[in-house]
């Protein structure tokens, strides 16, 4: 048979599969296996470009979506469900929350947690009301159907910001609020969500009855996510072998969301609080050094290659004719929510400073900026039953919030935070100066040992001498002006190595002890002043440092 004649067989049967509503499990998997092709031909251009990764990948999805490719025409127009609720909330949704809930240190996260709580609360009511009534006045839409709007796209997704965080060594205090105002209004947006759309289908909206409802979810889907996170983190105390370990975490992720939609409370918040419980407790106390490190990896890939799924498939949903047709709800939508989002920091900062430490006021021009939305927004409006009032407009208005946040705030993130001067040197700099430095000593230590062994004579050693000494007060500068750009780093360097000279003391007064030299009642005191020095430098900043 005529390769050509396969080629067309072959469309035909793909176009056949949709027509009927069914997927067959090997194409699925095949187009599984083109998406994560391209995802990683779009992160390698991203690196090329230096763009977000997120932004190059909705970028790309819209493009491929334009391309009018038969097999993506076929899945685009068939609407096969790529981005239904089961898939996203069941399938995607607990790992890239459980992920971002096991890295965030606790502690940091309890001492900002004043703006955290303001700004997942009361920041999402605050989003729903002013996003909603906002459509409701300019589109003209029911109040309620608008103020569903308002809740589906309140809770932010800063994936792109937080990684553009980590490359210019921004203010870790900074990336906690950030991270934590994302984890925690999760919970709270699906839940306000949820309440919405029942009373947009009934007509009705009890306030008393929707308050008691959003508590009890969050409320109960926190106990879930708790108690299920330190029970396992009590097994992994028992337990030594990594894969095991690995395979409790996996569990937890999505145990605690099926089990708290089980019961009918939040699976998000759940989540989130397993995964909290579970990366500060579990992994820290119960895992050793080894697993927590293949723990790590494991939950970093599993993020990469499902925001890589979940972003490309949002770029092939969006297409660019359905957009340009309902540009103009779309533009008031995209209006509506950042207005809301200004309101919100802008209002809800002031308030955090007089409650807790200060936020300098760059900072709320960033926290701005990070209220990008992403997969969760795009879920919840895919989970509307297709008589929802308004839907394929909802759907429409969605995609075009979450592509705008994405890509503007995404390509515009890094230039406001060098304006700002909150941007340190770019990640491995620091590194690269350190090796540096180390690779200098090492070769004035070779030149000097050289000229002991007669190798060089001593003109020649006095002029290379000169050489390096240069090269070394140059470098020296450079490390001068990135600990000026990150006095944190600066911070954490010392607090580092005073731990290794106390460690040094402790030994020393022990040795002392062994050798006679010193009484053991002396040597006690000695030890418990060095221990409470050490205790001292793994206290949290004083509430006073705003950057801490």
């Amino acid at each position: 048979m005529p390769r050509g004649n396969i080629s067309r067989d072959r469309e035909a049967a793909i176009t056949l599969v949709f027509r009927l509503g069914i997927m067959t499990p090997s194409f699925a998997i095949e187009f599984l296996i083109w998406m994560l092709i391209a995802a990683a031909v779009i992160a390698a251009l991203a690196g090329l470009l230096r763009i977000p990764y997120t932004v190059a990948l909705v970028l790309g999805g819209i493009t491929l979506g334009s391309m009018h490719l038969p097999v993506i025409d076929t899945l685009v127009n068939q609407r096969p469900e790529w981005l239904s609720p089961n898939a996203t909330l069941v399938i995607f949704l607990p790992p890239l929350l459980f992920e971002g809930s096991l890295k965030i240190p606790i502690r940091l996260l309890r001492q900002n947690m004043t703006p955290v709580l303001l700004l997942a609360t009361i920041g999402v009511v605050m989003t729903t009301a002013i996003t909603g009534m906002a459509l409701h006045w300019m589109v003209g839409m029911p109040l309620l159907v608008a103020l569903t709007f308002g809740a589906l796209v309140a809770a932010t997704d800063p994936i792109s910001v937080l990684a553009i965080f980590k490359d210019l060594a921004v203010s870790k205090r900074l990336s906690v609020i950030v991270e934590g105002e994302s984890l925690f209004n999760d919970g709270a947006s699906a839940v306000l969500f949820s309440i919405m759309a029942m009373g947009a289908v009934t007509g009705h909206l009890g306030m008393a009855a929707g308050l008691r409802e959003f508590m009890v979810q969050v409320v109960g889907g926190a106990a879930v996510g708790i108690a299920l996170g330190f029970v396992l983190s009590k097994v992994t105390e028992h337990i030594d072998e990594p894969q095991v370990e690995i395979m409790l975490t996996t569990i937890l992720a999505y145990g605690a969301y099926l089990a708290a939609e089980s019961v009918g409370v939040s699976g998000v918040t759940a989540t989130v609080a397993g995964g909290i419980l579970m990366g500060n407790v579990g992994a820290r106390q119960g895992m050793s050094l080894r697993t927590r490190a293949t723990l790590w990896s494991f939950w970093e890939y599993a993020a990469f290659v499902i925001n890589s799924i979940v972003f490309l498939l949002i770029g092939l949903q969006v297409q660019m004719g359905e957009l340009l047709r309902g540009w103009r709800p779309i533009a008031l939508a995209v209006v509506a929510v950042l207005a809301g989002r200004a309101v919100v920091v802008y209002t809800l900062v002031p308030v955090s400073n007089l409650l807790d430490s200060r936020i300098p006021g760059p900072w709320a021009h960033v926290l701005f900026q990070a209220g990008m939305r992403g997969a969760l927004s795009l879920a919840l409006a895919l989970s509307l039953d297709t008589r929802f009032p308004y839907r394929s407009q909802l759907l429409a208005m969605t995609f075009g919030v979450v592509a705008f946040t994405i890509v503007a705030h995404g390509l515009t993130i890094k230039p406001a935070l060098r304006l700002l001067h909150l941007a340190g040197p770019e990640e491995g700099e620091f590194e690269r100066t350190r090796v540096r430095q180390i690779a200098l000593a090492a070769a004035r230590s070779e030149l000097d040992a050289m000229l002991g062994q007669h190798v060089l004579s001593a003109p020649v050693h006095e002029r290379l001498r000169l050489e390096l000494d240069k090269r070394m007060v140059a470098t020296g500068a450079k490390m001068d002006q990135i600990f000026e750009q990150d006095e944190a780093r600066l911070v954490e360097e010392m607090r580092v190595a005073r731990g290794r000279l106390l460690a040094a003391e402790r030994s020393s007064i022990e040795e002392a002890v062994r050798d006679g030299s010193l009484s053991p009642h002396s040597a006690t005191m000695m030890i418990a002043d060095a221990d409470h020095e050490l205790a001292e430098l793994t206290q949290a900043p004083k509430k006073t440092d705003p950057a801490a």
